[in-house]
């Protein structure tokens, strides 16, 4: 059994009012060393990584710093997981600019503002999700889906910030469009050399410390190096520079706001909700099962929420758990949140004492760091994968992308959900159906389609619907039992006196698709026909008969295993294939006997 994060140390165990995270009360005293070590590692990415992903969603530097000292503060208060670094990220970063910016008017005081109550907003979204224990609910983006919205946030990324590695003017528009826009300025040399210089060589710094293995090793040499570059050539009037940071800590900046500011947001919060829950929640719960524990899933939702709050009160943005970040830590020995809060603290000396080292740091350095962070986003293995595995998952991939790059980020957010609901519909719409059959001195009832050497059992049709029958597939799973009783017909062999339906897949019904069964009933009645269950699910049985139809469909119509179905229905009594199987039992949701495994899982 697995453990839960929680549990005694020499500290011993904290009264349960305290809001404080389960790794304080299993910490052990050995772990101090690790955890500082770690935090200073840390340390040395938080800052340009925080700054870069600031000017990435079209913030004031300094603001990065402030969302990465809160949230990782708070966090280490309230979050259930025992090494997750909560911070900014590139993926939310487009879809924070893309919020922001259309209601800030150009104002850096506003846009920041902005981005405060957007992590306000976001942040009280969580809570209130995980209230509703809906900490399932990123479940709605498949793999997919995930992996084409990933791709194209990272192609929108890289074309907001080709212009600042280049020292070009930003443009607007789609990713297609500033992509074009910015070949167009290259080719006709309004390329800032200087810049695009710095912007190059930063980034050629970063590959050459993932050639060696240090996928983040060399962020902070490649802006350190930049900065002693822009100061030593004099570089400083001739390309943008991040400027000395303003002397002091995180303190409130929501002047200014309005309520239909509030109002513009909630829609974006909404999505940006949902990504950040999404990439947080399977990187904790994959740290959580690494060490053999297990995370709630709601509560790292509201520990989440809560920490975004606090970031957006106090100058920062939204927030989520950081991919790159968090295995740094990992790597290098943290065993706590601690190693967070060492690094927050030592964010915090950097601010108080050298503020003005950042006074010489080129943005195109900057742009390089975010430009460097999210080709990582793209997954060409999975992608690759994909295409070779399914047509129908890749062409959603291609979709989810299409809309992020095309219609833009917040878009996207809407295309990305609205595809995974088609996707759920469609699968559920037309699922896998069989008719089944007896295949000799084979426990069992088996799918003909799989298996033509089977033979049908006289007088009955035996059908199967592997869905939950609702008002979008009713129609579907009544047409095709209606064309295996049309197709029966047609046979001068077969007299068909009943349809057996091999209920144990049906997981629910809705009114709608109850009509459809009703239907049905009348139209196999007219033919001199019974319609019966078997293996029907209880909660199942208990709804269609709740629906008032006990009078249409009495006990007699319902029978716990398709072979007890069979046994007593077939005409010539003769061999019941599924007779004497391992697992048939007498009761609801009975096994069918046997038999091939085929998709969810179901016999076939």
């Amino acid at each position: 059994m697995e453990r839960t994060e929680g549990g005694t140390s020499p500290i011993g165990r904290l009264p349960r009012w305290l809001p404080l995270a389960p790794w304080l009360t299993r910490y052990e005293p050995d772990w101090l060393r690790k955890d500082a070590l770690a935090g200073a590692a840390l340390f040395g990415l938080l800052i340009p990584s925080g700054m870069a992903y600031a000017q990435a969603s079209g913030l004031p530097p300094v603001s990065g710093l402030y969302a990465t000292i809160v949230p990782m503060i708070v966090y280490a208060v309230v979050g259930p997981s025992r090494v997750l670094v909560l911070a900014p990220d590139s993926a939310l970063a487009p879809m924070i600019a893309a919020a922001i910016l259309p209601l800030a008017a150009g104002s850096p005081e506003k846009a920041l503002a902005l981005a405060g109550l957007l992590a306000v907003i976001m942040g009280g979204i969580m809570v209130l999700a995980s209230v509703l224990r809906l900490g399932a609910i990123t479940g709605l983006l498949s793999r997919p889906i995930r992996i084409g919205y990933l791709a194209g946030i990272a192609l929108v990324v890289i074309a907001s910030q080709l212009p600042v590695l280049l020292g070009l003017d930003s443009g607007k528009g789609s990713a297609w469009e500033r992509l074009a826009a910015i070949a167009a300025a290259v080719a006709s040399g309004q390329t800032n050399v200087a810049a695009a210089g710095l912007g190059l060589g930063a980034l050629a710094v970063i590959a050459v410390g993932r050639f060696l293995g240090q996928r983040l090793a060399g962020v902070l040499p490649a802006v350190v190096l930049a900065s002693v570059v822009t100061w030593a050539a004099g570089l400083g009037e001739r390309v943008p520079v991040t400027g000395a940071l303003p002397q002091g800590l995180p303190a409130p900046s929501l002047g200014g706001v309005t309520w239909g500011d509030a109002l513009g947001l909630v829609a974006p919060a909404a999505g940006i909700a949902l990504m950040s829950f999404a990439d947080t929640g399977v990187l904790s719960q994959s740290l959580a099962r690494r060490d053999g524990l297990r995370v709630s899933g709601n509560r790292e939702l509201a520990a989440v929420g809560i920490a975004n709050t606090a970031t957006g009160l106090f100058g920062g943005f939204p927030v989520s758990g950081s991919s790159s970040r968090t295995p740094v830590a990992v790597a290098t020995g943290a065993k706590s949140q601690l190693a967070g809060v060492i690094s927050a603290v030592l964010v915090v000396g950097f601010m108080l004492v050298a503020p003005g080292a950042t006074e010489y740091l080129p943005t195109a350095a900057l742009a390089a760091v975010v430009i460097a962070a999210v080709v990582g986003l793209i997954d060409f293995g999975a992608i690759a994968r994909l295409a070779r595995m399914s047509r129908s998952e890749t062409v959603v991939l291609a979709a989810a992308f299409l809309g992020v790059t095309t219609l833009g980020v917040l878009p996207g957010v809407v295309v990305a959900v609205a595809l995974a609901l088609l996707e759920f519909v469609r699968r559920a719409w037309a699922p896998y159906r069989a008719e089944l059959g007896d295949l000799p001195d084979i426990p069992g009832y088996h799918d003909l389609s799989r298996h033509p050497e089977g033979v049908r059992v006289p007088g009955l049709v035996i059908a199967r619907f592997d869905a939950p029958l609702f008002f979008a597939n009713g129609a579907v799973f009544t047409g095709f039992v209606r064309s295996l009783v049309e197709e029966a017909e047609d046979d001068a062999d077969r007299d068909v006196t009943h349809v057996i339906l091999a209920a144990e897949p049906i997981t629910g019904i809705d009114t709608t698709a109850l009509d459809e069964l009703v239907d049905l009933d009348e139209w196999l009645a007219d033919r001199g026909i019974e319609f019966v269950f078997a293996e029907l699910k209880g909660p199942v049985k208990d709804r269609l008969l709740r629906f008032g139809t006990r009078a249409r469909f009495g006990p007699d119509h319902f029978y716990p295993t398709v072979s007890a179905a069979v046994r007593a229905l077939r005409p010539d009594g003769g061999h019941d294939g599924g007779r004497g199987t391992p697992g048939g039992r007498d009761g609801d949701g009975g096994t069918t006997g046997g038999g091939d495994r085929g998709a969810g899982g179901q016999r076939v």
